[in-house]
């Protein structure tokens, strides 16, 4: 049953992702800054989120382990984009923006580890 959740909550995610990045991309142009920022935007989301969820369900376990599956592993791992990520930072690398993509992969780390944080910090004061 496990196994169904986590497609379940995956498939959504991945339509998330879809939807989030195609509306992000409507809106802004593509790059901000030089950078790919649908991929960052859904990135520190997802960062946020899974900060939220870790509190609730696994500290306080306030949900039922069939909601950390479907959110968690499901949800969150297809609706964050670590692999466009690592493929958007190589093609700054090839077209010679050396200091974007460093930029891009520091901002990208540091901001998506302080939002996880950030978000696990507040949900615990709740």
């Amino acid at each position: 049953m496990t196994v169904l959740w986590v497609a379940i909550g995956g498939a959504l995610g991945a339509v998330a992702r879809f939807l989030l990045a195609n509306d992000i991309q409507a809106r802004i142009e593509h790059q901000v800054f030089g950078v790919p920022a649908s991929t960052l935007m859904v990135n520190i989301i997802g960062s946020t989120v899974i900060g939220v969820f870790y509190v609730l369900v696994v500290e306080k376990g306030s949900f039922n382990p069939q909601l950390q599956s479907l959110m968690m592993i499901g949800f969150l791992a297809a609706f964050t984009t670590f692999s466009t990520f690592s493929l958007d930072s190589i093609h700054l690398l090839q077209a010679g923006h050396y200091a974007l993509a460093i930029g891009y992969i520091i901002v990208s780390v540091v901001v998506c580890i302080g939002m996880c944080m950030l978000a696990m910090q507040i949900t615990r004061l709740i």
